[in-house]
């Protein structure tokens, strides 16, 4: 049967926690510039289709 082992300690669990929430920062940080660039038309590593003029009337 599995047994843990010894306590994890307060620190080493809010080190990872921090970790985990820095990288969901990083990732949206990273889609919110990426819409930015895409809203501007400044994009060049993201191709997104242009509305034709008959669906915007």
């Amino acid at each position: 049967m599995a047994v843990p082992k010894k306590r994890t300690s307060m620190s080493k669990k809010r080190i990872r926690r921090n970790i985990w929430k820095k990288k969901g920062y990083l990732t949206a940080e990273k889609a919110l510039s990426l819409a930015k660039s895409v809203s501007t038309g400044y994009s060049k590593s993201f191709f997104a289709r242009e509305k034709s003029k008959k669906s915007l009337e």
